[in-house]
């Protein structure tokens, strides 16, 4: 696997990979790889004869108050993770790389990026969107995969794909991959790292909690009603707040009252100082 940092490298690095044929596919991330992450370069994978794979924590989507200089940094046993998989190049950009000097261009999204994690992380999606334009116009990839466990933050690139008219990828092109999820369903998440064992087998009640509201909600029960008891039950597990949960339409992310036959449910909480996020289908 050949790791690059500089832009002319990569630039080299991916004429490389085009002149030998086949398509490229991305997969973005932040570092701190969890099975989850590999899922999503397996699936890569499959799909494409080239797999590339980038880390950067984006500096632009963590808020004031957020863990930015907390956020795990592990090169090394990350790079070692995606070479064991078969990726042919990490791109792996510094800061000032990625935002040189006068940097003064932001992406913004409007619509799907509002509510959700977009009303508790103001200007969060703003940075994703940048962040991934740019990652897409560094390597043109002709795929890119995503996880659903950030169901939002995949509506928000996919169309921003859209407006942009990008083409590399196109908004068809840009895939999500089911959430895997630890045996007692929790959703695999970087920031699961940060919980102690006891805020760990807490954290269970929350895909406990969302199963048994979209069990009720398959029987008509009131939602209101319904996903109050959710965040009654997230409570008395030891849950500190639920900043939201919400039924949404899966495409277009707007609130719904009750199941259109698209519906998702999404539900953020926080458990100690994490923050952690899930969403299922109704």
């Amino acid at each position: 696997m050949q790791t690059v940092s500089r832009l002319d490298m990569l630039r080299s690095a991916v004429d490389a990979l085009r002149a030998g044929g086949g398509t490229i596919a991305l997969v973005p991330t932040m570092g701190a790889l969890h099975e989850g992450h590999l899922t999503l370069v397996r699936e890569a994978a499959k799909r494409a004869e080239h797999v590339a794979a980038s880390i950067f924590v984006n500096p632009r989507q963590f808020g004031a108050n957020e863990d930015l200089d907390a956020y795990p940094r592990q090169l090394q046993h990350d790079s070692d993770l995606l070479e064991a998989e078969g990726v042919e190049l990490l791109w792996a950009p510094p800061a000032d790389v990625m935002y040189p000097e006068g940097y003064a261009t932001n992406v913004t999204v409007a619509g799907v990026s509002e509510g959700l994690c977009g009303a508790d992380r103001p200007g969060h999606f703003d940075g994703v969107a940048t962040v991934v334009c740019k990652l897409f116009n560094q390597v043109r990839p002709d795929i890119a995969f995503f996880g659903e466990k950030d169901w939002q933050q995949l509506a928000v690139i996919r169309r921003m794909a859209r407006d942009l008219d990008l083409s590399q990828p196109e908004a068809g092109n840009i895939h999500g991959v089911p959430i895997v999820r630890e045996a007692d369903g929790l959703a695999m998440s970087s920031r699961n790292a940060y919980l102690s064992a006891e805020q760990r087998e807490a954290a269970a009640a929350l895909p406990r909690a969302m199963r048994d509201a979209i069990a009720l909600l398959s029987d008509r029960a009131d939602a209101e009603r319904t996903l109050g008891n959710l965040r009654a039950a997230l409570s008395v597990a030891g849950f500190d707040r639920v900043d939201y949960a919400e039924i949404r339409d899966a495409d277009t992310l707007a609130p719904l009252d009750s199941d259109n036959g698209n519906a998702r449910l999404f539900v953020a909480a926080r458990i100690g100082g994490t923050r952690l996020i899930d969403n299922m289908a109704v």
